[in-house]
């Protein structure tokens, strides 16, 4: 779910996408998808993106939803999976890769791009 989560954010043009595997440093979750997007009104495209992409996947709708465009940052709880979204600022400002440097990183290629070039 983490991948599809990232493959549809990659769908909307996010940038900088990153799977952090935080099962064995966090027990309330196993994966944050962190996500940014250049504006308010592109990241709430591609958090409805991804929230729509679960749903048709998986059947599952986030458990809690928090945040709005407007804040710059969004949040999908599914439970074993939460999707941050932030504008590129509020990414900067929040820093959560240097709050959970601990965590394993996932390798994630959009999968447009591998096509492109092959892969």
């Amino acid at each position: 779910m983490a991948l599809t989560a990232a493959q549809a954010a990659a769908d909307k043009l996010a940038d900088d996408i990153r799977i952090l595997d935080i099962g064995d440093l966090l027990a309330i979750t196993d994966y944050f998808v962190l996500v940014s997007a250049r504006n308010d009104l592109m990241l709430k495209t591609v958090v409805e993106n991804v929230e729509r992409e679960i749903k048709e996947r998986y059947g599952r709708g986030p458990k809690r939803r928090e945040g709005t465009p407007a804040t710059g940052w969004m949040i999908l709880d599914y439970g074993d999976v939460v999707l941050h979204g932030f504008t590129t600022e509020q990414r900067d400002f929040y820093d959560l890769e240097r709050l959970w440097s601990d965590a394993p990183v996932l390798p994630f290629v959009d999968a447009a791009i591998a096509e492109a070039s092959g892969e």
